[in-house]
């Protein structure tokens, strides 16, 4: 056990780093900008630390008189003094968070929940070792990479964290020299310099090419080694517990996602031009990988032929070789390797080509490469070096298992308002006078079924189609060119938003069929047709639907082709902009629940596709929670989820913390298959109080956002929604159509503006209200039945987890200062009273149901973050509203723009967990 005293020195370690990295960029701004600038930041960040810890309100007052006085260079130097801050603590956290778990193993203390160790020793214990082969046969793990217009982080920044990173992890790892440790603060300082002399702010709007390539930036830092890693101590930990699992290799069934380069819906620069190169960019840096891997692994195996043997099989590839050297001809595994390397060489020549089909000597596909990486992993252990066959080797063999020669598969993913459109223009040019948009869903699926059995072609050669149809067409042959050249794991999903009938299915299903990726005789499907239930009401009809797919012929013997499984993806996004936090997360979870049934009566196999946000208003949270919460039936081995904007940052820049975020979805979706049975179902009441708190929430939150009049103007005033729109940080518009419609407003700006303005009203609005009603009639009653609730039922305890970390981050004094900035002051009055009397709700409603004395009280570990970072982040919030202020009344300079820009980039650093 670790005892508390070393609890405490840990803590003190985190201390010590922050005040470091917060000296160093201290001495910087000094350095830089002068005492002058210096002292300013320093009285504000002392005032702001008072203010938060003790809630001095002259302290209060007098921040906001320092921050209104200041002028445009010195606001300017002030938010990128508490950004910086911000990602500094950020990094200090991070490896604290490591720090804490390498003390953990190295005094050999119990497996912490989350870990490999622990899912495993958990499903020993329960009895259902014998079930595991059976999960990882059929097991699919993936978190899915997104690009949205919330990733505010530059690549350039993001290279200058990991540098300081690394740099605080030397400290930890090793026992230093006086001078050792003085090279290390300087190249500390250097690193923070460097940080401080960085832009904080993109010059121009990101391409999606810019998104593809800050994606790709996580493969290098943390997958290409820590997904293999992964694999390997997982298989030695189940060798471990029982020698039968000895030289068990398991099979690739956790593997990276992207929608970079295949998400068109909204992003009209998402072509086939874009997916042709999207496609391209990960094969050369994957093969870039590969190949370096190689180079090295030469070097290391350098066995004289006369001190190890090899196998015939290993010679014939050695002989290959290009490379015949005097120097190595009696060194057949470094020959072997260099053969392999030509051959790759040869592979990634063809790839990066327009030639339609590989050279001789090229690997027809990533399948015969893995081959041959086997011919040397069987020869080394034939003959005795099986040590070295767990090394390097081991790690290439499982990377090419995961990566393929593609590195992730890309989901393409498109609104069926697009696909009703293509559908309808195909149709129109092939039968004159017919008008698909006007018909039924019945008369729609009746033609659609139509002409999927139908031999002969639907487009025509000779017909101009309209842009729009040309570029959807496109992109689908350039999915068919990608399966030839890639392997069909380079694009396997296609997802279609807003689905919300049966006839979404078959639509997208004829286009794969007129693009060659589906063909009715005999029936089989190259990539899955996946839905996207995103809305209150879809959600609702999602079984249904799925039920009547289930009832087609020609579809489920095209599920047949796909191992009749069937994937549908969940959105919780707009489901919460739709109908606020508490209703979203029920009809998700009710909705499960049903597709469940209908998969069951059906006997197809369901995959579910959690499309989940940062923020909890977007279905964020912590991940082990969140996947052991999902009901009964849900998982079954096979899970993924999207990971999107600023978190794909704070979980995956950093190697060691991306492994344990890997790890936890790994044993998380192995607790939740394998131990499932475990957990208690809720009872009649318990459902039927979950019924009534989500109409409640649901009511008031709609009365709010939809009904209230005024509110639009609101929303558009108060918060920083239309400087977003104007930040360079994705590709992607803000809204889907020119409005200032909240219906039109995409859910990841919705949730960045509330954010930023410190209310965070989609994580909570509307469940004061809705307890206040169900008690009112029995409160004793059934204050105690919503606490067992809260104890016993994991979705109810992760809902009320989620939503205390997000009432942590608000704050309503900050908040009401965003509110100055309606015009209307009635309107401001009146909107945001209520919003604050709904506040003051949530927050007693869930003091009384946790039994909490304060927010967080919980998560000591999530409330010593808010106690670290708060104060950096307040300042910022007050000089965004007073930039903001300016530039509403006409101060257009580019100081006051930038300024704005880089508060939003500082705040959402700050928060980590905002879009």
């Amino acid at each position: 056990m670790i005892s508390s005293d070393a609890t405490s020195f840990k803590e003190e370690l985190l201390g010590r780093d922050i005040r470091q990295l917060g000296r160093l960029l201290g001495d910087t701004i000094r350095a830089q900008q002068g005492d002058r600038t210096f002292d300013r930041i320093e009285s504000i960040r002392k005032m702001s630390i008072s203010f938060r810890r003790d809630q001095d309100q002259a302290a209060h007052e007098g921040l906001r008189s320092a921050l209104n006085a200041m002028s445009s260079d010195e606001t300017g130097h002030l938010i990128r003094a508490f950004s910086y801050f911000s990602l500094l603590a950020n990094i200090a956290e991070d490896q604290h968070h490591i720090r804490r778990s390498r003390a953990h193993l190295a005094a050999g203390s119990a497996p912490n929940r989350g870990s490999i160790a622990h899912a495993v020793d958990s499903v020993f214990q329960a009895g259902r070792s014998g079930d595991l082969e059976a999960f990882f046969n059929s097991a699919c793990v993936s978190p899915v990479l997104t690009a949205h217009p919330t990733e505010v982080q530059r690549k350039s920044i993001l290279n200058c964290q990991m540098a300081i990173a690394r740099l605080i992890g030397e400290r930890d790892r090793a026992h230093l020299t006086p001078e050792e440790e003085q090279e290390n603060d300087e190249a500390l300082g250097r690193g923070i310099l460097t940080l401080w002399q960085t832009r904080l702010l993109r010059p121009a709007k990101l391409s999606v090419m810019n998104e593809v390539n800050n994606g790709l930036a996580f493969f290098e830092h943390t997958f290409f080694r820590s997904l293999p890693r992964l694999y390997s101590s997982l298989e030695d930990t189940l060798a471990q517990k029982d020698a039968a699992w000895a030289g068990v290799e398991l099979p690739p069934f956790m593997k990276v996602g992207s929608w970079i380069g295949g998400d068109r819906d909204g992003n009209p620069f998402v072509t086939a031009d874009i997916l042709r190169a999207t496609l391209k960019a990960q094969s050369t840096q994957l093969l870039g990988f590969y190949l370096e891997e190689l180079q090295t692994l030469a070097s290391q195996l350098s066995l004289a032929q006369s001190l190890c043997a090899c196998s015939d099989e290993l010679r014939a590839i050695a002989d290959s070789a290009a490379d015949n050297s005097p120097h190595y001809l009696d060194e057949p595994y470094r020959r072997a390797i260099y053969g392999i390397r030509d051959r790759l060489e040869a592979t990634r020549t063809w790839l990066l080509s327009d030639r339609a089909s590989p050279d001789a000597s090229a690997y027809p596909s990533a399948t015969a490469l893995f081959a041959d990486l086997d011919v040397v992993h069987h020869s080394l252990i034939a003959n005795g070096a099986q040590q070295l066959a767990r090394g390097r080797l081991r790690q290439l063999r499982r990377a090419v298992q995961l990566f393929g020669f593609s590195l992730a598969p890309v989901d393409l993913r498109q609104n069926s308002d697009v696909h009703e459109r293509v559908v309808a223009e195909l149709l129109s040019q092939a039968r004159p006078g017919l008008d698909y948009l006007s018909m039924s869903e019945t008369e729609r699926s009746a033609l659609l079924l139509e002409e999927l059995y139908a031999a002969r072609p639907l487009i025509s050669p000779f017909v101009r189609y309209s842009e729009e149809t040309t570029s959807e067409l496109a992109i689908l042959r350039e999915v068919k060119g990608a399966h030839a050249k890639f392997g069909s794991e380079s694009v396997t999903n296609y997802i279609i938003s807003k689905a919300a009938s049966v006839s979404d299915l078959l639509e997208v299903a004829l286009l794969l069929k007129e693009s060659g990726l589906m063909r009715p005789h005999p029936a089989r499907l190259d990539v899955n047709i996946v839905p996207l239930f995103e809305t209150i009401e879809d959600l609702r009809s999602g079984p249904a639907i799925m039920a009547r797919a289930f009832s087609l012929p020609i579809y489920m013997s095209l599920l047949q082709s796909r191992g009749r499984l069937q994937e549908v993806m969940l959105g919780y996004s707009d489901s919460n902009k739709d109908g606020g936090f508490v209703t979203s997360g029920w009809e998700l979870q009710k909705a499960e629940i049903d597709l469940i049934n209908v998969f069951r009566q059906h006997d197809v196999k369901l995959q579910l596709f959690h499309g989940r946000g940062g923020s909890v208003g977007r279905g964020g949270g912590p991940s082990y929670e969140a996947i052991l919460a999902q009901p009964a039936g849900a998982v079954q081995g096979r899970i993924r989820l999207t990971e999107q904007g600023e978190v794909i940052t704070a979980k995956y820049a950093n190697a060691e913390v991306g492994r344990r975020n890997l790890e936890v979805l790994v044993a998380a979706t192995m607790e939740a298959t394998l131990l499932s049975h475990h957990q208690a179902e809720p009872c009649a009441a318990q459902l039927a109080a979950m019924d009534f708190l989500s109409a409640e929430a649901l009511s008031t939150y709609r009365s709010l956002v939809y009904e209230t009049d005024g509110f639009e103007t609101y929303f558009w005033e108060s918060t920083v929604i239309s400087e977003i729109g104007a930040l360079n940080v994705g590709s992607r518009p803000a809204s889907r159509k020119l409005s200032r419609s909240i219906e039109d407003l995409r859910a990841i700006p919705w949730v960045l503006s509330w954010a930023q303005c410190r209310l965070m009203l989609p994580g909570w609005y509307g469940f004061g209200a809705a307890v206040q009603r169900f008690i009112e009639e029995a409160p004793a009653e059934r204050l105690a039945l919503l606490r067992k609730m809260y104890q016993e039922w994991p979705f109810f305890n992760t809902l009320l987890s989620n939503m205390d970390m997000v009432l942590a981050k608000t704050d309503l004094a900050i908040a009401s200062r965003y509110a100055t900035l309606v015009s209307d002051v009635e309107l401001r009055a009146a909107i945001f009273g209520r919003i604050s009397a709904e506040h003051g709700r949530t927050v007693a409603a869930l003091k009384q149901i946790t039994g909490q004395l304060e927010l967080q009280d919980k998560n000591p570990l999530m409330r010593r973050s808010l106690r670290n970072r708060l104060p950096y982040i307040d300042p910022l919030n007050h000089l965004q509203v007073e930039l903001l202020r300016r530039f509403r009344d006409g101060a257009n300079d580019d100081a006051t723009r930038s300024g704005i820009h880089m508060s939003i980039n500082g705040i959402a650093a700050g928060l980590r967990n905002s879009g």
